[in-house]
């Protein structure tokens, strides 16, 4: 029993013996699988090569379509009237004549309301006496002036008599003339707030005038917005009712609003029948001036190390580079930009990967790499 403990012993020795100087030789790989030293020489031959060759990155591209695009912006609004006054008494009196009706549509200059005032009419006939007398008085001093027969101060006394008297006859009429009441403006007549052989004092509302003809459409633009609009734009009005109307911006505010900050633009729509009333819900549509732009997919957007927007492009000589655009309008389609270099191809897929100056390897995107990017 002794001799086979000693000899189990003795053959532990001989193995671990036999590993240490494996172990020591270096050689781990098995048989078969030592690389052939012609191999390896090739190997490290072609290395240089074959990493020149994946240096360049390869990106997809899309030549740009330019196109002229007139920027869409939709804003809510309200109609209302083209011109609007409220005509008031001119001087205190009873109503002696009263010539308009509510709902009807009255010309301008039309003499609506007359006030009692016999004496405002006395006086215009007194001051009309009196400058006549003055005047025949004057003719008289004139030619005894001439003759020698009378002197300079009753001459200049005489003129200025006359004077006084156009003065006076020219403020008899001025108060006879108070008593009527005219129409500014051709319009519709929505209220008449007096009735015939009522007591008015000076300033009494007595109608309310509405010119329809162009009905006018008011919106509020932001701050943003406000510089692609003039006046002259053109516009589209959709009705609350559905009725859509083409027309033409007359105002643009220059100075913004103290609580929203927003700027007021006015729409006048035409408006002949009068089929239009004041204060109805409108959807407005202003258009900019076209703008020759390019659309492009929301994704492919990227940044300057300024913060910049803009796009990667690359030239012909396949040179990548950042371009600065500047955003004209957001369509459910994509992002309409200008700003995009003429002879530039936009880089589509990989933009991210490259930087100003790389050389890139360049392939044209296919229709569905496009569709891809834009979701």
């Amino acid at each position: 029993m002794f001799k086979n403990f000693r000899a189990h012993r003795f053959i532990a020795f001989l193995v671990l013996l036999a590993a240490g100087l494996w172990v020591g030789s270096g050689e781990f790989s098995f048989v078969g699988s030592a690389e052939n030293p012609a191999n390896a020489q090739n190997a490290e031959t072609e290395k240089p090569a074959a990493k020149a060759a994946t240096t360049l990155r390869t990106v997809a591209v899309i030549t740009p379509d330019f196109q002229d695009h007139a920027r869409e912006i939709r804003v809510s609004g309200v109609t209302a009237p083209d011109k609007q006054t409220v005509l008031a008494a001119r001087s205190g009196g009873v109503i002696a004549t009263l010539n308009i009706e509510k709902g009807q549509i009255i010309q301008a200059d039309t003499v609506v309301m007359t006030l009692e005032g016999p004496e405002l009419t006395a006086a215009v006939t007194n001051a009309e006496t009196l400058l006549a007398q003055t005047l025949r008085n004057a003719n008289v001093t004139e030619k005894l002036y001439a003759n020698g027969n009378t002197s300079e101060s009753q001459l200049i006394a005489n003129r200025s008599a006359v004077a006084s008297a156009r003065a006076g006859l020219s403020q008899a009429i001025a108060a006879a003339d108070r008593l009527k009441l005219q129409v500014p403006f051709t319009g519709f007549v929505d209220n008449v707030m007096v009735e015939r052989g009522a007591w008015l004092t000076a300033g009494t509302p007595v109608a309310s005038i509405l010119s329809l003809d162009p009905i006018v459409v008011t919106a509020d633009i932001n701050e943003i917005d406000i510089g692609y609009l003039k006046v002259g734009d053109k516009a589209l009005v959709r009705l609350v009712n559905g009725k859509k109307l083409e027309g033409t911006v007359r105002f643009v505010a220059l100075d913004a609003s103290d609580r929203t900050r927003t700027f007021r633009v006015e729409v006048a729509l035409p408006n002949p029948d009068r089929a239009i009333p004041s204060g109805m819900t409108a959807e407005v549509s202003l258009y900019a001036a076209p703008v020759r732009s390019v659309m492009v997919p929301r994704s492919i957007i990227t940044l300057s190390d300024a913060g910049d927007l803009g796009l990667r492009v690359v030239n012909a000589q396949n040179i990548a580079s950042f371009a600065s655009v500047e955003l004209i309008d957001d369509t459910p389609t994509g992002l309409v930009l200008a700003g995009v270099p003429e002879g530039a191809r936009i880089i589509v897929s990989g933009q991210d990967l490259v930087k100003d100056g790389d050389e890139v390897l360049v392939q044209e995107a296919t229709k569905g790499l496009i569709g891809e990017i834009s979701k």
